[in-house]
């Protein structure tokens, strides 16, 4: 999509605080008809802006009450070491975010767990097992200062 207008950017914003809103409530906040509503939303979708619709879940209500963010560096940065880092990465359930660093880590990972010891354990048969591991440094979240938001709508 090559330009948003105001209503486009209006749409967008709203979706992201409530996906479950149906055409109708969603083209009441942002003042059209439904059929222009649904018509500006199905090219968002098409168009890759909207790539898709979750649910938000309460870590504390399943018992998740660890996160931590590793930062790793690899000794090697081969195709096919970084390849099997992040299959290996994406292949573990309790990464719930990793992305690829430039700096001095090669890798930032959020890790969402129920205990310290399960995290020890994951540590231990998972992440160590990475080709060309070089380092491994944790930092542990006490609380969300800020929840996931809208991102910012240019």
């Amino acid at each position: 999509m090559a330009t948003l207008d105001n209503i486009d950017r209006h749409i967008l914003l709203e979706l992201q605080r409530d996906g479950r809103l149906t055409n109708q409530e969603l083209a009441d906040r942002v003042g059209l008809s439904p059929s222009p509503c649904l018509r500006r939303v199905r090219l968002l979708q098409d168009s890759g802006v909207i790539s898709g619709y979750a649910a938000m879940l309460s870590q504390d209500a399943l018992g998740l009450s660890i996160t931590a963010f590793v930062r790793m560096t690899l000794l090697a940065h081969t195709s096919q070491v970084v390849d099997a880092v992040e299959d290996k990465l994406r292949s573990i359930p309790e990464v719930v975010e990793a992305y690829l660093l430039a700096g001095d880590d090669d890798y930032l990972v959020k890790i969402v767990i129920d205990s310290f010891a399960a995290y020890e354990d994951l540590v231990r048969q998972e992440l160590r097992t990475l080709p060309s591991l070089s380092s491994i440094k944790t930092t542990f979240a006490f609380a969300v200062t800020k929840p996931p938001s809208p991102l910012p709508i240019p």
